[in-house]
């Protein structure tokens, strides 16, 4: 049968004869098996009722596809895909997978302990992946609570493929993994995926720790293409877009996030994860004590090609991180947050580099660093300040009196503030920082600082355009943004 596969048999046409013709034995066998193979495709039906959606997954075999036709499914269980099972819906506004109003898991076990699975309800999910699964695929249906934790559990699981999905209405998270390797997870909505359980429990308490995607050490996977989206509006309801503890050679790209907290990679050791042409509304933190260490490749983070939307942009610190060719694009009435913000006490060696960006209205200021941060370039960035809401007079750059101002560098940058003037720095300690080349319009600087001209390009180096967002919804071309034509 190969060698069918490889080469496909020419048959020409017999001609007409009064004699009986002879079919090789072969033939007849290959004609057989095809005709029983099309017949079977052709009138295979879908699973249309919860207990055979049940007894498929539970009986069935490893490597299996479970169709699963248009309507409701309520389970009062967990599904547990094996390895290699694909469970396909007719689409995600066609398949909803949600739960019996019976099956309600307490909640006494949320937050989560977020490093270990001891003391979590993992059968608080719609589907809990077997163990060690390699190779499952879930795609097409909607996945909804509302009384759920979340709706899928996985743990070391390899090669999942997670696509049009649609993860609504659950309590803590939408997809909560452990050990993930070589993941993909696209074209997906997480409509309030998390974040919602202490509702209705006056006097209860938690951070705001659950995230549509929560993963523990994710590594060699792809993020993209996925809206996420809080229609509740209460501060109690506030969650992650993506949250994940430790990600190694990671890509997360054309997600368009819209929740207080786009991002969030908290305090293990990262590296290599690129976060690229996304569209956030909210914050990417990626904060680590003393900044964390620098892996042999040199980048724990490249951030580069996204719009931002929060004056609060990214949470420091962390050494070993590029940000460039970004958009950060800011409302004058919301002038609450420094665009990269560092909360901490422990010194940080660097290295960063802050380049080519263009910031329009920065709130506070452009950048804040509480902690000590050596080996830091900020360069060809255009920036332009307008007087805000409070208004704001700080400094644009606030550095700890105790950095290494000798490896800090601020230079060829554009900076001009329209309407309300701003001081270059918070404090005139930075007197050992090299500062030059740098177009400053209606900007104060200390008399200690000299701005020597170089012949060196001032601004961004290159005009920026690139396309945002899923599917490159938005394209940002410059200062303006516009619906990308080809989807709208």
């Amino acid at each position: 049968m190969a060698g069918f596969a490889r080469e496909p048999t020419r048959i020409v046409p017999a001609k007409f004869s009064t004699r009986p013709q002879r079919m090789s034995v072969v033939f007849r066998v290959f004609l057989f098996a095809a005709t029983c193979l099309w017949t079977c495709e052709a009138f295979a039906e879908s699973i249309d009722n919860t207990e055979a959606l049940v007894a498929a997954v539970r009986d069935g075999e490893e490597g299996q596809t479970i169709e699963i036709a248009e309507g409701t499914y309520e389970l009062s269980e967990p599904l547990e895909p094996k390895p290699g099972m694909t469970i396909r819906g007719a689409g995600m506004d066609k398949t909803i997978i949600t739960h019996v109003p019976t099956w309600k898991p307490p909640t006494n076990t949320l937050p989560d302990p977020e490093m270990k699975t001891e003391g979590m309800d993992t059968r608080a999910y719609l589907m809990r992946l077997q163990n060690d699964a390699a190779g499952i695929t879930i795609e097409g249906l909607t996945l909804r609570g509302p009384g759920m934790h979340g709706a899928i559990f996985g743990r070391g699981n390899r090669d999942l493929h997670l696509h049009h999905l649609r993860i609504e209405d659950t309590l803590w998270s939408g997809i909560r993994t452990f050990s993930m390797q070589r993941a993909k997870i696209h074209d997906c909505e997480f409509i309030d995926a998390g974040g919602r359980w202490r509702r209705g429990q006056p006097g209860v308490k938690g951070g705001i720790t659950g995230g549509a995607i929560f993963a523990i050490w994710m590594k060699d996977s792809e993020i993209s293409h996925n809206r996420f989206l809080r229609t509740q509006t209460t501060k109690q309801d506030e969650f992650y877009g993506i949250k994940c503890r430790q990600a190694k050679r990671c890509r997360i790209h054309h997600n368009t996030i819209e929740v207080n907290f786009s991002m969030e990679f908290p305090f293990e050791n990262d590296e290599d994860v690129e976060i690229d042409h996304n569209l956030c509304h909210g914050t990417v933190s990626i904060p680590k004590h003393a900044g964390g260490p620098v892996p042999e490749s040199g980048s724990t983070f490249h951030i580069h090609h996204n719009y931002f939307r929060n004056s609060y942009s990214i949470e420091f610190v962390r050494n070993g991180v590029d940000i460039d060719h970004n958009l950060f694009d800011f409302d004058l009435t919301k002038d609450h947050g420094n665009l990269i913000s560092g909360f901490g006490k422990a010194a940080a060696p660097g290295p960063a580099i802050f380049h080519n960006n263009l910031v329009n209205n920065p709130g506070r200021g452009v950048i804040w660093i509480n902690e000590p941060y050596s080996n830091l370039v900020i360069r060809n960035n255009h920036v332009i300040t307008r007087t805000t809401a409070t208004p704001r007079t700080e400094g644009l750059f606030g550095f700890h009196s105790d950095c290494d101002f000798k490896t800090i560098e601020i230079r060829n940058n554009r900076i001009e503030c329209i309407g309300q003037t701003r001081s270059l720095l918070r404090r005139d300690e930075s007197d050992d920082m090299t500062i030059e080349n740098n177009l400053l319009i209606n900007v104060s600087v200390s008399d200690q600082f000299q701005n020597a001209t170089t012949d060196r390009n001032v601004g961004l180096e290159q005009p920026l355009k690139f396309e945002v967002g899923v599917h490159g919804e938005l394209t940002v071309n410059g200062w303006s943004t516009s619906r990308t034509p080809s989807i709208q």
